[in-house]
């Protein structure tokens, strides 16, 4: 019988990507969701899609979610409570009996004593590891979906990027290319990468006023990058709790000191191909940087 798969978060950037992935590999993909309504449109990808309602606040729904699962894809949301929420799941699919479990988490989450983000996953992955489960841990680097996600409104609006990075590089990762590696993994033979980590990122280190010059030339929509003082992108914020505001501007400062431009080949090791240029992810997403 071909394994069931869960993935977690499946609406969310990551997860509907490997939804999709998912689809053509002969699998049973049950896709963990807040809201079935919501989640119907990951049936595009495959009607044979199993919805599940899932919520990491919400015990009882976990062990039903998890029943007559055989892989899980592990993606707990940015939450105060994510570590937490994350081992209450790790317990749950434990005692339901999961073969495998590959968790989401960040590039250097490792480092130490690292930033509140990385401690957070570091933890979680931690318990995992103790857990008794086959496991493995990806660690992508910043998503180039952030581009449409964070930045996208002052793109298409102002032909503008503001964040408080200088001229910091990362080694931005297509979302697409997370789901391809994750879905290899998830279809392989457990013992093949249980207890591996694999620091994901893309195929070169940009500067924001790199990735604003792709944008303009591949879209013809002229875009600038804005080096704002990070006084005033604090001020930005406003709104969000301040451990959300906190974590954020601790990441800013990794990328402005250049923390973030590390390139690995793990991509095209486990996927075969390399992964997508920054180039190649703004032609593929051309009509979401142009003004409406």
């Amino acid at each position: 019988m071909p394994d069931t798969i869960l993935v977690t978060g499946a609406t969310g950037t990551v997860g509907a990507e490997l939804v999709r992935a998912l689809s053509n590999r002969g699998v049973h993909v049950r896709a963990g969701v807040h809201s079935v309504i919501k989640g119907d449109r990951l049936r595009q990808f495959n009607p044979e899609v199993q919805l599940v309602e899932l919520d990491f606040q919400r015990p009882e729904t976990l062990g039903v979610a998890l029943t007559g699962v055989d892989r899980v894809f592990l993606l707990v949301p940015l939450a105060e409570t994510q570590v937490e929420d994350s081992k209450r799941f790790i317990d749950a699919a434990k005692a339901a009996g999961v073969k495998q479990v590959v968790k989401l988490s960040v590039m250097g989450a490792e480092a130490e004593p690292g930033i509140q983000l990385g401690r957070w996953h570091r933890e979680a992955e931690q318990y995992l590891a103790q857990s008794g489960l086959p496991y493995v841990i990806l660690r992508p680097n910043s998503f180039m979906q952030n581009f449409l996600t964070y930045q996208g409104a002052s793109i298409r609006g102002q032909g503008r990027i503001y964040q408080p990075q200088g001229e910091g590089r990362a080694s931005y990762i297509d979302a697409f290319d997370i789901a391809e590696v994750a879905a290899a993994i998830l279809t392989a033979d457990v013992a093949r990468h249980h207890g591996r980590a694999y620091p994901l990122t893309g195929p070169e280190a940009l500067s924001n006023n790199e990735v604003a010059t792709i944008i303009s030339q591949t879209t013809n929509h002229p875009v600038q990058y804005i080096d704002v003082p990070e006084e005033a992108a604090r001020q930005g914020m406003q709104g969000a709790p301040q451990w959300m505001i906190d974590a954020i501007m601790e990441l800013n400062a990794l990328i402005r000191a250049g923390y973030t431009a590390t390139i690995t080949t793990d991509v095209q090791q486990l996927t075969g191909r390399p992964p997508r240029t920054m180039q190649e992810f703004v032609r593929v997403h051309r009509a979401e940087f142009l003004p409406a």
